[in-house]
């Protein structure tokens, strides 16, 4: 009777328990429709804005967002997780501060989105064209492709789809900074970071100028390093990219040897100067970029820099000081392939020495032996030397560093056996004039109480010195210049240090400036003009010849030439194939600011035997004959198995996000 009692109470509860998981919320579970039973889903809950709670982005211009976010990221958590987020934290410290917060707010626009009334508002695409313009380029420095989720298309809405400005709030900072600004008495002026850079923040804020001043400025590749690095040029005109017809051209070339840094530093600091005082109203600067093509080469030898660089960093150790002086004086002079570049070029002086008292012998256009493509060409040097021929270039500085001193050409001997002989070239005395102009601009150089540093024995007191007088050595690039082209090229060292600490830096620039403005001004020196025939066209190739000076130059593509000379009176000639002569005398007083005028209209005529002898000299060759041997084709093959395993090997910054949460970020690696 106790047993049924059980039973029963036990079959009570059972059927309470059914009834009750019964009517419980049903639960849709697979095969229920089998058994007569259907239920509804639930309805999920609907997302709602929510607190931004993310580090990086707590200061834009909203407070709440809503997951999922643009990205599909579910939860807070898996956003804060993801390499983009993690981007956006060490964007500041990869892109050297530039660009920043503009991209990390863009990027947090993505990441936590905009929420009203429960509503998701995305960034207006304008906004975003608007950072990726001027901050690509930053990008592109540092070798990483722009992120994905700032693909302005794809995350971004137009105006007339309702969205907002996602810088909005940094605008109104700006806007109040700015109008402090106002409110001071000091007038806008340049404003320079002077510290070191790496090859890739060289090139950024190259482009980074050329960029904020479009008008007056490009960038451009000469070629590339034996490590496949830029040779990056900037070039400056009121009209960027483009021969003008009487408008002289000049250049300034920077660490040639690697470890010689000051240049490279005035070079790049000399670039920002130049656009931000054109924008500022600078007449002077306004004046000499409407009036010049002026291009600029930091770093010849990026290779080398960047083994010098690595090696101070390295041996920075204030109680070894005679290891800094010893790393600094030899570390990186050379390229990759350990090639001294102001060794490399062709030896042209010992040429023109040789032929001499040939009847008809001329020291400039002097073509290139063929002897000197056997012997190892350094990719730096050959891009140097196609740029030079590709541009008619009237002035040029190169700049080193051990000394504090201008040379000027020869700077080889003209006796073997003497190493610190006199040897003057046609031009002794332009050249003079123009080293001085550099010497005497500089706070330092040319002045009596000047420390010289001593390192190749005594040069004097006046800043100024023959090359092959201060030491004799071939294969130097200033008188590649002068031998092979129209160009007057002198070479500047600026001072013991070839590596200065940080801090000097800015002491260099100021010693400096006055120096490298007054010096690019001095290009208008001299006298310009055309040379043309007689229906008015411009003549190619026409040479002009000054007595008393045996170096001629040419003219460029449409006739037009530049020719330095001193103050005084100068007969000059002007000559080509096929044409008579034309003479003309002419004074230039000692005060004249800028070039004076003298054009020539030749006439036809029946080239004479004699005058076809001028052009050409027997065992010369041509000068045109340039890279016989496919020199520039073995470089490119090469050029690109290089860039092929660089592409294979991961790039500095990698190591940021090599052990992100979930997959690499391929994304951020560019493919060429």
């Amino acid at each position: 009777m106790e047993f049924m009692r059980r039973k029963i109470k036990t079959i009570v509860f059972l059927n309470a328990l059914v009834t009750v998981i019964w009517c419980a919320s049903p639960r849709c579970d697979p095969g229920y429709e089998f058994i007569g039973r259907f239920c509804k889903e639930p309805e999920p809950e609907k997302p709602k804005c929510v607190d931004i709670m993310m580090n990086y982005c707590d200061d834009m211009s909203y407070t709440h967002t809503m997951f999922p976010n643009i990205l599909g990221h579910r939860i807070r958590e898996e956003a804060e997780l993801g390499p983009e987020y993690l981007l956006l934290s060490v964007v500041h410290n990869l892109l050297n501060g530039e660009c920043t917060p503009d991209i990390r707010m863009l990027g947090c626009s993505v990441l936590v989105p905009r929420c009203e009334k429960e509503k998701v508002l995305k960034p207006c695409r304008s906004t975003c064209e608007a950072v990726r313009k001027n901050c690509r380029h930053a990008f592109e420095g540092i070798e990483m492709a722009w992120p994905y989720f700032l693909d302005c298309d794809r995350f971004f809405v137009s105006d007339q789809e309702g969205c907002y400005d996602p810088l909005e709030g940094l605008r109104v900072t700006q806007e109040e900074d700015q109008a402090s600004i106002d409110n001071t008495s000091e007038e806008p002026h340049t404003v320079i970071q002077f510290s070191y850079q790496s090859n890739a923040q060289m090139n950024s804020i190259l482009k980074k100028t050329a960029a904020r001043c479009p008008e007056i400025a490009t960038t451009y590749s000469i070629g590339h390093s034996v490590e496949g690095k830029d040779l990056l040029v900037i070039e400056f005109s009121n009209n960027p990219g483009v021969h003008e017809l009487l408008e002289p051209e000049m250049k300034y070339i920077g660490n040639m040897h690697g470890n010689e840094v000051l240049g490279r530093q005035l070079l790049i600091y000399l670039t920002q100067y130049l656009c931000s005082e054109y924008l500022l109203g600078n007449h002077r600067i306004q004046s000499l970029i409407n009036t010049t093509r002026i291009h600029i080469l930091p770093s010849m030898n990026p290779d080398g820099y960047e083994l010098a660089a690595a090696e101070v960093q390295g041996n920075n150790d204030p109680e070894n000081e005679e290891a800094q002086n010893y790393y600094s004086w030899t570390l990186g002079r050379g390229n990759a392939q350990n090639i001294d570049l102001n060794r490399n070029f062709p030896d042209l002086t010992a040429v023109a020495y040789g032929r001499r008292r040939h009847r008809h012998f001329r020291s400039d256009h002097i073509p290139i032996p063929d002897a000197y493509w056997f012997d190892k060409v350094a990719p730096e040097t050959y891009a140097v030397m196609k740029w030079i021929r590709s541009i008619p270039f009237v002035l040029s500085a190169n700049f080193h560093g051990g000394e504090l001193v201008v040379s000027y050409p020869y700077d080889l001997s003209k006796h073997p056996l003497e190493e610190k002989m006199f040897s003057p070239t046609p031009d002794e005395q332009i050249f003079k004039q123009i080293a001085r102009t550099y010497a005497d601009a500089h706070a330092t150089m040319s002045g009596n109480n000047s420390e010289r540093c001593g390192n190749f024995g005594s040069i004097g007191q006046d800043g100024i010195i023959n090359g092959a007088k201060w030491y004799s050595f071939a294969g130097g690039m200033q008188d590649f210049n002068y031998l092979h082209t129209n160009c007057l090229e002198v070479t500047v060292e600026l001072g013991c240090d070839k590596f200065p600490a940080e801090e000097e830096l800015y002491r260099g620039w100021q010693d400096n400036k006055e120096a490298l403005l007054t010096f690019m001004e001095s290009v208008h020196r001299g006298i310009k003009g055309i040379v043309k025939d007689a229906d008015g066209n411009g003549i190619k190739g026409a040479r002009i010849s000054v007595r008393g000076i045996r170096h001629d130059i040419t003219t460029a593509e449409n006739g037009d030439y530049w020719r330095m000379l001193t103050a005084g009176i100068h007969i000059l000639t002007a000559s080509a194939p096929g044409y008579t002569r034309a003479m003309k005398k002419i004074h230039l007083p000692a005060r004249m600011q800028k070039a004076g005028r003298v054009d020539f209209v030749l006439q036809k005529a029946v080239v004479e035997p004699d005058i076809e002898e001028d052009y050409n000299i027997p065992s010369m060759g041509t000068y045109e004959r340039f890279d016989p041997y496919n020199k520039f084709e073995r470089y490119a093959i090469r050029e690109q198995n290089q860039n092929r395993e660089e592409r294979q090997e991961k790039p500095w910054w990698w190591s940021y996000f090599s052990r992100a949460h979930g997959s690499a970020p391929t994304w951020l690696l560019r493919i060429d």
